[in-house]
């Protein structure tokens, strides 16, 4: 079947071993100094070890690929005891996975091994961001700044990064600002705080297809765009990180180097932190 899964470019891999851990299903070690996918059957496509490659090797495609086996990952990381089925329940538990997530638990329990001490699982079927469900019991009221009509900052169509053209006269010799789907419903300033002054384009790093067109565009608008910088905007979520890992993996690639400034949103709209690259 087609699907997405973990490609790993051996050219860019220096053998670091930092997304090893960060596979919750073993699927990925280091062998002859480099990391490889020992079995597409272990890798479940949604890109946990994405953010941990300093050297952007790791990224996600879709290829032909055996189906992932929830139980033939449970019985390889029973191996590892206690604490690598607790990351790996978290992993499915994090991704809202409530089929694979069931699927372990049945296992465990079949197996007459103790479900170890971890958070609570997915709360519902069709929630399906990388995280938790979450309510906000505020009384918001009373807010400040409520009064009058908000300024539009965008100033360019169309902005979802698969269908902006990189030589469009907007984003020549601009300053760049990458923001995820979701930020701009979460985040009440986003226009006049982020937007303002910055070409646009949004994407969101766990459910677009095609990523790899997403990146030669990045090259593009550095490269043949001249753009100045590039601002990426992205939620706390995990998942989110694939954005930006995505504009470094750009930057390793292009000729011209621009400055990275990324700033992370949490599900409340605060900031919680920015950083430069």
């Amino acid at each position: 079947m087609i699907r997405k899964i973990v490609k790993i470019d051996e050219n860019k891999c220096d053998g670091c071993g930092d997304c090893v851990p960060n596979c919750a299903e073993g699927a990925l070690q280091i062998i002859d100094g480099k990391a490889r996918l020992i079995s597409d059957l272990f890798c479940d496509g949604l890109g946990a070890c994405l953010g941990r490659c300093h050297a952007g090797a790791i990224t996600i495609e879709e290829r032909e690929a055996e189906l992932y086996d929830e139980i033939k990952v449970m019985e390889y990381i029973i191996k590892g005891g206690k604490n690598v089925i607790k990351a790996h329940l978290e992993h499915l538990k994090n991704h809202n996975e409530i089929e694979y997530y069931n699927s372990a638990i049945k296992f465990l329990n079949s197996e007459g091994i103790p479900v170890p001490a971890h958070r609570s699982a997915p709360l519902e079927e069709n929630s399906k961001c990388c995280g938790t469900t979450y309510d906000f019991d505020e009384d918001k009221s009373e807010s400040v700044g409520e009064i009058g009509q908000r300024q539009s900052h965008l100033d360019h169509w169309p902005i979802q990064l698969h269908l902006i053209s990189p030589m469009a006269s907007r984003y020549q010799n601009s300053e760049l600002l990458i923001a995820a789907d979701c930020v701009g419903f979460s985040y009440p300033d986003f226009h006049k705080d982020f937007l303002k002054g910055k070409s646009l384009v949004i994407a969101c790093p766990k459910l677009d297809t095609n990523k790899e067109v997403y990146l030669d565009k990045l090259i593009s608008l550095i490269d043949d765009a001249n753009i100045k910088s590039i601002n990426v905007l992205i939620m706390q979520v995990p998942c989110c990180g694939g954005l930006a890992q995505l504009a470094k993996q750009a930057l390793n690639i292009t000729k011209r180097k621009v400055p990275v400034y990324v700033t992370i949103i949490g599900v409340k709209g605060e900031i919680l932190s920015q950083h430069e690259w």
